[in-house]
């Protein structure tokens, strides 16, 4: 188990760190800011797995079921990127770090996919 979890976490950095190059060298420079908004076409967030955590529970990884996620689409959890693993255009997966499900509360999830924002899925922290 310990092997796996070692190989998601550098497959998820080398995704991050792919996306973070292509955003430096200027592709796909011009993404669209606006929040909740999903232009025709565009990705759709329709399941997040798990739905909650518990705060102090530390880090897990959050499938992201949906349509319309391209290679280099990143996940945005309480407006902070995290690193993404593409798996399909229907599926995400994203590293939750432990510090980000410290306190409880509801916090949003978002997609980023060729320059566009899916809509905002909610996620609860017990």
């Amino acid at each position: 188990m310990g092997r796996l979890r070692g190989w998601l976490l550098a497959m998820l950095t080398a995704v991050l760190l792919s996306a973070v190059l292509i955003t430096a060298c200027g592709y796909k420079s011009n993404y669209n800011m606006g929040m909740g908004t999903t232009a025709t076409g565009g990705p759709m967030v329709e399941a997040l797995m798990p739905e909650m955590a518990t705060a102090g529970s530390g880090q897990f990884t959050l499938t992201i079921n949906g349509s319309g996620f391209a290679t280099a689409a990143v996940v945005f959890f309480n407006s902070t990127q995290v690193a993404t693993l593409y798996v399909t255009g229907n599926q995400l997966m994203a590293a939750i770090p432990a510090s980000a499900i410290a306190m409880q509360g509801m916090v949003s999830v978002y997609v980023r996919s060729n320059g566009q924002n899916s809509n905002m899925v909610n996620f609860m922290i017990n």
